[in-house]
């Protein structure tokens, strides 16, 4: 089967003759014709089929080609019209390939030039549904790879709170008050960080980290850690190298989760006042995670 056998055409004339002698003409090259004697009756055809080209007489009574121009791309821009008359005006010409219309032939036409502006008209009507469908089925696919990859960093996401909290499980095997301790924490800075109007991002990310605020506790001995009672000052001091001990084991990371968490743990025993430990930080020269 040839190209114009699959191409829908729409043929307007109030001239029963010129319309008869268009229709015949391209039924013999093998194209789907519709005949209508008016521009109203052409748009009563548009609304039950789609057509690939539009042939349209311009001096018609009622409504002019024009005008059935304009209605027809109103709806669908994508079709293209093509205009016949009679009177060879600049003027109309002008005002035709102004209004859109993809050519302006003149009567009497020329039948090998008619056929040949049809099947151009025809193939950039198909060029722009190709075009379309390919845009549509881009965008598809970027809709499904964007869902496929939002799933994937879910999943990411969660395997990277598991880990971490199964991190922090190991020093709840070794101080039961440190584990339950932990968990508080994640908490009470996500709600302090959404209290001081924080970031989403800076919320989310200082839950998972804080947790984390005390696993250099994994490097201090147990007669230290467990002690009952009172630290001596060389215990004491043994004690709060598990800041340094957890930088340590979180920091150069490319996870900033990890990279905030050596932060809280080397600076979370700092004070406002500067009385803290290791480095004696003050005011906002501690991090805002770490206060």
């Amino acid at each position: 089967m040839n190209i114009e056998a699959q191409i829908s055409t729409l043929v307007v004339d109030d001239n029963t003759s010129v319309l008869n002698a268009v229709s015949m003409l391209l039924r013999n090259y093998g194209y789907l014709v519709t005949a209508c004697k008016s521009a109203g009756e052409a748009l009563a055809e548009l609304q039950k089929k789609q057509f690939d080209v539009v042939l349209t007489d311009i001096q018609m009574p009622g409504m002019s080609g024009i005008e059935l121009l304009e209605n027809i791309h109103s709806a669908n821009k994508d079709i293209p019209v093509i205009l016949m008359t009679g009177y060879a005006e600049v003027e109309v010409a002008i005002k035709a390939i102004k209004k859109g219309a993809f050519d302006f032939i003149l009567k009497p036409y020329d039948p090998g030039y008619l056929v040949y502006s049809l099947k151009k008209a025809a193939n950039y009507h198909r060029l722009t549904k190709m075009e379309k469908n390919y845009k549509r089925r881009l965008e598809e696919d970027v809709r499904k790879r964007t869902m496929e990859l939002a799933e994937a960093l879910n999943m990411v996401k969660a395997i990277n709170i598991e880990l971490v909290h199964r991190l922090t499980i190991v020093s709840e095997y070794r101080d039961i008050d440190t584990g339950a301790h932990i968990k508080r924490i994640g908490s009470y800075s996500a709600r302090l960080a959404k209290a001081l109007g924080m970031e989403q991002d800076f919320i989310e990310m200082i839950t998972l980290a804080s947790s984390m605020h005390d696993i250099g506790k994994i490097g201090i001995p147990d007669n230290i850690l467990l002690k009952q009672g009172p630290l001596t000052p060389e215990e004491f001091t043994v004690m709060k190298t598990h800041s340094a001990i957890g930088k340590e084991m979180l920091s150069v990371s490319p996870h900033p989760h990890l990279n905030m968490a050596a932060s809280i743990a080397i600076t979370h025993h700092e004070r406002w006042d500067g009385s803290g430990y290791p480095y004696g930080l003050e005011g906002v020269g501690i991090p805002a995670e770490g206060r």
